[in-house]
């Protein structure tokens, strides 16, 4: 079954906020940790997560 508009949109906002969340994560840990590679790795997940939400979005066709 197809989703709606509005479902598609909700689940992109919920994407876009665990990547968010996430890439914070990542700054905040190579702030506080002051190490580049700890913050480099830490960055992995926002990475993965951005990649994800972004990728969401052109397969439904939403723009910017």
């Amino acid at each position: 079954m197809s989703k709606t508009r509005t479902e598609v949109l909700e689940e992109s906002k919920k994407k876009g906020i665990v990547a968010a969340a996430a890439t914070t994560g990542a700054i905040a840990a190579g702030v506080v940790l002051a190490s580049p590679v700890l913050g480099a790795v830490a960055a992995v997940p926002g990475v993965y997560f951005a990649w994800k939400w972004w990728k969401h979005r052109t397969e439904n066709g939403i723009r910017f």
